[in-house]
């Protein structure tokens, strides 16, 4: 496999375009969890990858394991509990944004643990995604993280560890420590500006990479702004595609996603960077926290031949983004 996520995934209750979460609006039913998101999007960009998790036996983690498996994800390390239920979430989108409601408590992924690891160790794979999302769900989910990251028992996959703070579940007092020691502990990390200024004070880009220095990525987002990343090579900064927003929930999954397409493909940090910026373009202007994209050979081929051709790209942006990256 190129890419094996790891986490909790739920199912997603989001009204059709146009509705609200009310009794007279009609719903879809969809995946939702941050590493299949991913994992879903990167098997859309071309590459081989999977999801290791667990659902209930019952019609909704029924629901995650089709979708994600007619995505080409590979789910056959999903864990099915005969005791526990899938986790639920329903979104309510609104003229000033979406509202998330979340139904978790007591799910089949908040009882993933060590014991879980057993069955995903004969899945090599290139790289293992992880996010902060199951160290906070529950303490046996934070073990298996630090676990993950600490003692490598998946072998030589680079690990891959987006921040991904949930206040809903935990303060962000509570949770700053562990995250930074989990950040710490990987190789390639992302991170939201604004969500590292809230955890631990870092107001700009550079601050966050004086804390987290231990991984040879880092990837701090800006929004609407840019994507700042962090090689041994240098720093690169590369400015977000502007879009009309319909539902930033998934975004940055997306991006994550475009960024380890390009590692996984050899190309350099700007083209990550961009390829990160389009696949979150795509998910910026869906309702759901998946989107349909083109193989990343298609879009980087845009890139090279103009603007024009690049798929759902702007023009000024892409020309903006040819800069050179800074060594150190």
């Amino acid at each position: 496999m190129d890419l094996l996520a790891i986490g909790e995934t739920m199912v997603m209750v989001t009204p059709r375009p146009g509705g609200r979460l009310d009794a007279h609006s009609s719903f879809l039913l969809r995946p939702g969890g941050a590493e299949s998101n991913v994992a879903a999007l990167l098997s859309a960009l071309g590459h081989r990858t999977a999801w290791a998790g667990a659902v209930g036996n019952d019609p909704l983690g029924d629901i995650v394991v089709n979708s994600l498996r007619e995505r080409g994800v590979e789910v056959g390390l999903v864990r099915r509990d005969a005791e526990r239920p899938t986790a639920v979430y329903f979104k309510d989108p609104g003229p000033e944004g979406t509202k998330v409601y979340y139904y978790r408590s007591g799910s089949a992924a908040a009882a993933m643990s060590t014991a879980d690891l057993a069955a995903w160790t004969g899945c090599p794979a290139r790289v293992v995604h992880l996010t902060g999302i199951t160290a906070a769900i529950s303490p046996q989910g934070r073990e298996l993280t630090h676990h993950l990251l600490a003692g490598r028992p998946l072998g030589t996959a680079l690990a891959s560890f987006d921040v991904n703070h949930r206040p809903a579940l935990w303060s962000a007092a509570d949770a700053a420590p562990v995250l930074l020691d989990l950040a710490q502990r990987s190789d390639i990390v992302f991170v939201g500006r604004d969500e590292a200024e809230t955890l631990w004070g870092t107001p700009d880009a550079g601050s966050v990479r004086k804390l987290i220095d231990r991984p040879g990525h880092l990837i701090v987002k800006d929004a609407a702004v840019e994507a700042v990343g962090f090689t041994p090579d240098g720093e690169c900064r590369v400015p977000a595609t502007p879009v009309e927003v319909v539902d930033a929930v998934g975004a940055g999954d997306a991006f994550a996603a475009g960024w380890l397409s390009g590692l996984l493909d050899g190309r350099d940090e700007t083209t990550r960077l961009r390829l990160g910026h389009f696949a979150a373009s795509r998910v910026l202007r869906s309702p759901s926290d998946l989107a349909e994209l083109p193989r990343a050979a298609e879009v980087v081929a845009g890139f090279t031949a103009g603007p024009a051709t690049v798929p759902g790209g702007s023009r000024a942006t892409e020309r903006e983004s040819d800069r050179p990256c800074r060594k150190p």
